[in-house]
């Protein structure tokens, strides 16, 4: 058996120094680009996993909105009921809805009269010119809650029903003459 001996043929057209350099850009590039398309993936999918937790967290915690709108009315007869007769049973039974809806994180909306008027979280249903108050008090100021005509009920941060409410407003002027400010009569 003879051994040959294999030596490197030259190559016949040995790439030159600048395509050499062209290829290695071109590949860089590549690599550059193929890295920037890796990273908004990445980006992407992390923005869908975020919006996927904020939706799921949103959900559970409004799960109950229904059930507390459907709620809220029979709270409202029983707290009737209880004002106009002395029934214990009722009184019982309202304690209990009320317990339920402490647990399920549904809060009561009552302003007390001179609280400042909240369009979030309150409905004007009238307005009134603001009532004296004892001698030597002042008048209640305008936009300040006079009184409740019925609470309103809100869940975590989210407004189910908003109090209906009177709310003060500014004492108004009897009309005079136009021309003068003292009167004529």
């Amino acid at each position: 058996m003879q051994e040959e001996s294999v030596q490197p043929q030259p190559a016949e057209n040995p790439p030159s120094q600048s395509a050499l350099e062209g290829e290695l850009a071109e590949a860089r590039a590549k690599l550059a680009e193929q890295r920037e398309q890796m990273l908004r993936a990445v980006a992407e999918a992390d923005n869908a996993r975020k919006r996927a937790q904020t939706e799921a967290a949103n959900a559970q915690k409004y799960a109950l909105e229904r059930f507390a709108n459907g709620l809220l009315p029979v709270l409202d007869s029983l707290e009737a009921a209880v004002r106009s007769a002395d029934l214990s049973g009722v009184e019982l039974v309202l304690r209990q809805v009320v317990t339920a809806l402490d647990k399920a994180n549904i809060r009561e909306i009552n302003p007390a009269p001179g609280e400042r008027f909240d369009p979030y979280r309150h409905q004007a249903m009238a307005a009134v010119e603001s009532p004296p108050g004892a001698p030597g008090e002042m008048r209640p100021e305008p936009n300040t809650v006079v009184s409740v005509m019925q609470k309103g009920y809100s869940l975590a941060d989210r407004v189910l029903r908003p109090a209906l409410v009177t709310v003060a407003k500014a004492v108004e002027k009897p009309a005079g003459n136009p021309i003068s400010d003292t009167d004529l009569d």
